[in-house]
């Protein structure tokens, strides 16, 4: 997963975008583990702050929405929960 990292920061434009999906559907794969960053970190040398930079990106360019919690904290646990469970959103489909 540091390979699709490396390849996220150095591509532009469409790629960026593909490698940024490819590395969040890995990472969403493990969303249910226990206390997740400190999975990711132990497991895959990825920190946490790596994984919400481009989910961050992809909601900026409009891929992705991050939940909010009622005083607008980003959940981004959360959001790779329901990526992870409904993989294939129905705006998807019309397109």
């Amino acid at each position: 997963m540091k390979k699709e990292i490396k390849q996220f920061r150095i591509t532009k434009g469409d790629e960026k975008i593909k490698a940024a999906w490819k590395l969040v559907r890995e990472v969403a794969k493990y969303s249910h583990s226990g206390p997740f960053w400190k999975f990711l970190e132990e497991n895959f040398g990825i920190k946490e702050k790596d994984v919400k930079e481009i989910m961050r990106f992809l909601e900026q360019v409009g891929e992705v929405e991050i939940h909010r919690s009622i005083d607008g904290k980003r959940l981004y646990v959360s959001t790779l929960k329901d990526i992870k469970d409904n993989p294939i959103k129905l705006d998807r489909w019309l397109k």
